[in-house]
């Protein structure tokens, strides 16, 4: 074997390996013949194991005066390389030079296979004797210390929960923010923002100033603003905690760090965009709490959740819930993720992000980067053998053809579409040019959903109709089907509305406090497949037959809540009127 000899390594070196003399000058004739033994034994010993590593056929190296690779002591840390007795001496090119006391341990040529496949090295063990690799492990101590640069800065729990108890109310963010250092700016649009129950913080350079504005609920509220000067830092300080690279501006981009309230996790996703003024930048804040709604805790109607729940367990077919962006429609996926979610089942999602993370599921996220696309992890997760599948969004006709096929071949597919409505889905699928004749068996159920904004218990008041609203409401609850399982009676309705106190309600924002989903449900039945068979169908086809099959609309369904005093009459026009 040519690389048994030294000859290979003095090759690769460019010089040879001969030991360095030691200087016994100053010694005396006893120290100095001491030391000859010494030296005699050493020599003695370290013939022995260059004579059995040539009995084995395993390749030799004495280190002592070896001018050992830096490079290479870093591939292995000083912890395990004492552990294993073992150490990288050699790094030339694509070769990489091991020496082991037990080259024949497996646990030795496990991890050298380990660090060879890692840094994409040809790795050869040496044997070396015990006081050739004391000499190469007191290099370790040589090394220049690496100081590990972390991605983000952290937030301190204790700072963000001191910045939360001093808010109680949207007035209180903007005198916190006053007179002091960006960093603890930072903290404090944060704490304010989780205090208050924000969902997205939205930072915006302005031609005088720095808006920050919150989202609560759904809708946006001004809640400071900051010196214009200040922009530069701030904008720094986020990239700098997000992982961003400070020195794009012209750029988009998308990070993401987390944030720790009462011990549990809050990862906060962060976006940049290129403006006029400055870079906009848009905080989410993903709060575990979010997902924490069951399934039977949705707001459903009776009779529309006895429909979706005899779709959900049915061990196949496709479930598609529409609506805009931020209509709850993640949350409602994720509860029926969770009740579906037992031992005898394997749950796959693919995801652009990842939002929130879902004990017992395996989630798969979207790179557009290295085209991993919803169409190409659709067809990957299919390989997985899965039971259940959720495609964040069906967009493109590839993916849809792959989803219905999944509906159609023994798995339960849920997913998204961006439609209006519940009756828009379906025309929108053969628009995309799926097949009519594979959509209509594998469509099971189609839901619509918003979400209104629920009245603060604290502040609420009674409210009584204008005859505009008189008029407007009669003709909503009129328009509900007879078979569609409600009976509702204007007579004992209880129509609420923010009180006066509840611009200064401590407990709300503006008299609201939290939301509650409306919904749609549209059953794929045999009249419906008929319809979707046919291959041209409106959305005014559709809405026809959902109110012939007895489906309350979402905006009916939000009458129905303010009639039970959830919400307001005018937030229900303000989100589902048509």
């Amino acid at each position: 074997m040519a690389d048994n000899k030294m000859g290979s390594i003095e090759d690769l070196m460019g010089g040879d390996s001969k030991p360095v003399e030691t200087d016994a000058a100053k010694m005396s004739p006893g120290q100095k013949l001491q030391n000859k033994m010494g030296s005699i034994r050493l020599s003695q010993l370290e013939k022995s194991v260059e004579q059995r590593a040539a009995q084995s056929g395993v390749p030799y190296i004495d280190l002592k005066g070896f001018p050992v690779s830096p490079e290479a002591l870093r591939l292995l840390p000083e912890e395990k390389a004492r552990e294993l007795s073992m150490l990288p001496f050699l790094m030339h090119g694509d070769e990489l030079r091991i020496a082991a006391i037990s080259p024949e341990n497996e646990a030795v040529k496990d991890l050298a296979y380990q660090i060879g496949e890692r840094n994409k090295l040809n790795a050869q063990v040496y044997l070396i004797s015990d006081q050739s690799l004391e000499q190469g492990l007191k290099l370790y101590a040589t090394l220049p210390k690496i100081i590990k640069i972390e991605k983000g800065v952290q937030i301190e729990e204790a700072k963000l929960k001191e910045l939360r108890s001093k808010v109680k109310q949207l007035s209180d963010v903007e005198p916190l923010l006053k007179g002091v250092n960006v960093t603890d700016m930072i903290a404090a649009v944060l704490a304010a923002a989780i205090e208050i129950g924000t969902s997205d913080i939205h930072i915006e350079a302005e031609e005088k100033d720095v808006a920050i504005r919150y989202r609560i609920d759904g809708v946006l509220q001004d809640v400071a603003k900051v010196p214009r000067e200040l922009w530069g830092k701030l904008i720094s300080r986020i990239k700098l905690v997000a992982g961003l690279k400070l020195n794009v501006t012209s750029n988009p981009q998308d990070g993401r760090f987390t944030i720790l309230i009462d011990g549990a996790k809050v990862d906060v996703r962060t976006s940049t965009l290129p403006t006029n003024w400055g870079e906009s930048v848009v905080m989410r804040l993903l709060k575990p709490s979010a997902i924490g709604l069951k399934f039977e805790e949705l707001g459903f109607r009776p009779a529309a959740y006895k429909k979706l729940q005899a779709e959900v367990v049915k061990p196949n077919g496709m479930i598609v819930t529409t609506g805009p962006t931020g209509s709850g429609k993640t949350t409602t996926l994720y509860s029926i993720l969770s009740f579906l979610n037992k031992s005898d089942v394997k749950i796959i999602t693919l995801e652009d992000p990842i939002e929130y993370k879902l004990a017992g599921i395996n989630q798969s996220q979207i790179d557009h980067s290295k085209e991993y696309t919803f169409n190409k992890g659709l067809r990957s997760i299919l390989r997985q053998d899965p039971d259940i599948v959720m495609v964040g969004e069906i967009r493109d006709k590839e993916t849809a053809d792959t989803a219905v096929q999944a509906a159609l071949t023994g798995h339960l597919l849920l997913s998204t579409v961006h439609t209006n409505d519940a009756a828009g889905a379906i025309p929108r699928f053969l628009s995309m040019g799926v097949e009519a004749s594979l959509l209509a068996p594998a469509l099971r159920i189609i839901m619509g959903q918003r979400l209104l904004r629920r009245l603060c218990k604290e502040c609420v008041a009674p409210h009584e109709l204008t005859p505009e609203e008189t008029v407007k409401v009669n003709e909503i609850i009129d328009a509900i089907p007879e078979n569609s399982g409600e009976a509702p009676d204007l007579a004992t309705a209880k129509f609420m509305k923010p009180g006066e106190s509840s611009a200064t309600c401590p407990a709300c924002t503006n008299g609201f406090k939290g939301r509650v989903g409306i919904y749609e449900v549209l059953v794929v039945n045999p009249s419906v497949e008929t319809v979707i068979r046919a291959g041209q169908v409106s959305d005014q086809d559709m809405r026809k037959i959902a109110s012939e099959q007895g489906m309350v609309t979402m905006l009916q369904d939000g009458m129905l809540k303010a009639m039970e005093g959830l919400t307001s009459v005018d937030e229900v026009l303000r989100v589902a009127a048509v």
